[in-house]
């Protein structure tokens, strides 16, 4: 039987306790019934961002902006227009990224040698220190997103994943997107 929220929760009416709360189910709205996996994804994506947020705010960092210190420790400066490209993000999301970063001290713009208009992003020394937190924020992450799974399903949660982000690519490219 599944247990609704309000059942297990807290003599205060707090948060109900983990395992009431994953045993939940979420009821498909009517007008999205053709199309349940995709309600599904909808959901699991705006809870893993949830947790994300919650995590990465113990160091100081939004959505989002630990994508971008990723690619910067991985790969070295980059141009801003290479930042898009690699996140697949637009313009004025990544200035206000890159703007935010910075103001926390975690990137500096440096002008580009080789184009006179452009600035190269860089980590600062004092992002390196952050780095092993964003790691093991993302372990912690990635424990609770495939908690109690077997390696064998770990490897089939992430093949199935891949298998959709690829048709959905070249349904985004037949759409124009």
């Amino acid at each position: 039987m599944k247990a609704s929220a309000a059942e297990g929760a807290g003599e205060e009416g707090g948060t109900p306790p983990a395992d009431a709360v994953a045993d939940v189910a979420v009821a498909v709205p009517s007008a999205a019934t053709g199309g349940p996996v995709s309600h599904a994804i909808f959901r699991v994506a705006r809870t893993h961002r949830m947790i994300a947020g919650q995590l990465l705010r113990r160091v100081g960092l939004h959505p989002g902006q630990e994508l971008v210190m990723m690619q910067l420790w991985e790969l070295g400066p980059q141009r801003q227009a290479d930042l898009v490209r690699l996140l697949d993000s637009d313009a004025a999301t990544m200035a206000r990224t890159v703007r935010r970063l910075e103001q926390a001290g975690f990137v500096r713009r440096c002008p580009c040698a080789d184009d006179k208009r452009a600035y190269l992003i860089e980590a600062t020394t004092a992002s390196h220190a952050l780095r092993e937190q964003v790691e093991s924020l993302w372990r912690q992450l990635e424990d609770a997103t495939l908690a109690n799974l077997s390696p064998a399903e770990q490897a089939d949660v992430l093949h199935v994943l891949e298998g959709l982000e690829s048709r959905l690519t070249r349904a985004a490219a037949q759409l124009g997107a």
